[in-house]
């Protein structure tokens, strides 16, 4: 695995695409479950808002995460309590290669997204995950993320939403 770089905002799409997609086809097939069906445009329209992370390495991304101030999601249907400025953590990816070998860059990638929703004057950190990735999902708990109500099901997929109050700002015991 090559060495990290440092986060920085994206600017390469098809990169981060491609590193998401890899990432979604790695847990899919570590967990059994179906990966999600990406949109390039979808990638490129938030990589060109600024609003994803990359974790570079010597071979390319390693790592991403995003923060937005809108939710991928329908807000309403989570049931989440209303919040003076919530912000919204999505498409959080770690590469094949560094997710097989246990690197802890997942790790890192959440603990950089919950300090830039602190410094961003964020009151709560929110999110939608799917309840069969344990590995992902035990570590966001760990961090101090809620489950919001049930698991909910359709056709597809699984999911179930989660926050982190910031208010005070956390410290996260990893």
């Amino acid at each position: 695995m090559s060495q990290p770089h440092g986060w920085m905002p994206a600017v390469d799409a098809e990169a981060v695409h491609a590193l998401l997609c890899e990432s979604d086809a790695y847990q899919a097939a570590k967990t059994g479950t179906r990966a999600p069906a990406r949109r390039p445009e979808t990638t490129r329209r938030l990589v060109e808002a600024g609003a994803v992370r990359v974790l570079s390495g010597d071979a390319g991304p390693i790592a991403m995460f995003t923060l937005t101030e809108t939710a991928a999601f329908d807000v309403a249907a989570a049931g989440y309590e209303p919040s003076p400025r919530p912000l919204y953590l999505q498409r959080l990816a770690v590469g094949a290669e560094a997710a097989a070998a246990g690197s802890l860059v997942g790790v890192q990638a959440l603990r950089r997204a919950i300090e830039e929703a602190q410094a961003l004057g964020a009151s709560v950190l929110r999110c939608e995950a799917n309840p069969d990735l344990v590995g992902t999902r035990q570590l966001l708990e760990r961090l101090g993320f809620q489950q919001r109500g049930p698991v909910h099901a359709d056709d597809t997929r699984r999911w179930v939403y989660l926050e982190l109050p910031l208010d005070p700002p956390v410290t996260a015991t990893v």
